[in-house]
């Protein structure tokens, strides 16, 4: 039976997105079967793994209300054991929509039940809101992945989003954990990272992360590419930090004889930088982003 992880915040700009799409690349990279789940009208998971945004394309919306099954909505990716459900901004009107509907909270959950002995993780990126969407996405999930900042403001959001999980427990899934908080665009060097640093790991002990996750250009740069960290330049501290964090939860949830080993995943990110490499070789050098 496959995990799945829901990363949530409802404070935006947090890197969200980011950590969903190489979190589930890692896994992927780790050479194990993912599913990554974008429950975002913005759809930014789904154009940041280089699918075109289409609406006439079975995604999340169809899903959720039931107007196509779970199977069609799984497209591959570039990566060999990483597939999709792709988001578009339809998916904004199932908010409204599902308002009346029965077992409106249940959607996500009944659709993934088919696929989780199919993936051995599910990674679900949820909007930056409290709202129908991260309801359906907490209460499909087996476990929340907070990605946060280190910034006071964010401590203070943290709390929120850890009251809906409670209440969400005592009402409609008990069995929903704290996957664990993880810490993004951090730079150490700061007295204010530190602090935030210590106050988090006295306030959440072991289910504060040890991989954090820095600043860095590459991770900003690869979604314009339509891809992945690891894949647009898996050297970068980026590309080997999310690497790090996909195998700290590996780790945690994957017998022994599952887990890869240190050579074969190794030899794994050889292959994803080489074909990085060629990929890089035959595309045109791209032009300058402007927007950066």
């Amino acid at each position: 039976m496959g995990r799945v992880i829901a990363v949530a915040n409802q404070k935006g700009g947090v890197g969200k997105t980011t950590t969903a799409i190489n979190l589930a690349s890692s896994f992927a990279a780790a050479e194990v079967n993912t599913l990554l789940v974008d429950c975002d009208p913005q759809s930014n998971a789904t154009s940041g793994l280089g699918l075109a945004k289409d609406p006439d394309r079975i995604n999340t919306y169809h899903v959720l209300m039931g107007a196509a099954g779970v199977e069609e909505a799984v497209r591959p990716t570039s990566m060999e054991q990483l597939w999709i459900i792709p988001s578009h901004k339809n998916l904004i009107g199932a908010n409204l929509e599902l308002v009346d509907a029965e077992r409106r909270e249940f959607r996500l959950r009944d659709a993934l039940q088919p696929l989780r002995d199919r993936f051995q993780f599910i990674v679900l990126d949820c909007p930056p809101a409290l709202d129908l969407l991260t309801l359906n996405a907490l209460v499909a999930a087996d476990a929340v992945l907070i990605p946060m900042q280190a910034e006071y403001f964010a401590l203070e959001g943290i709390t929120e989003l850890l009251d809906t999980v409670e209440r969400i427990r005592s009402s409609l899934n008990p069995e929903l954990a704290l996957e664990g908080v993880v810490l993004t665009m951090l730079d150490e060097r700061t007295n204010l990272a530190q602090q935030v640093m210590a106050e988090l790991k006295r306030f959440f002990g072991e289910k504060l992360c040890a991989t954090t996750i820095p600043r860095n250009i590459r991770l900003a740069e690869a979604p314009s590419h339509g891809k992945p960290a690891l894949v647009y330049d898996v050297r970068s501290r980026g590309a080997e930090s999310y690497i790090r964090l996909a195998k700290e939860i590996i780790a945690h949830h994957l017998p022994v004889q599952e887990a890869p080993t240190e050579e074969a995943s190794g030899a794994q990110e050889v292959a994803v930088a080489q074909t990085a490499e060629q990929e890089q070789v035959s595309e045109p050098a791209p032009e300058m982003d402007k927007s950066a």
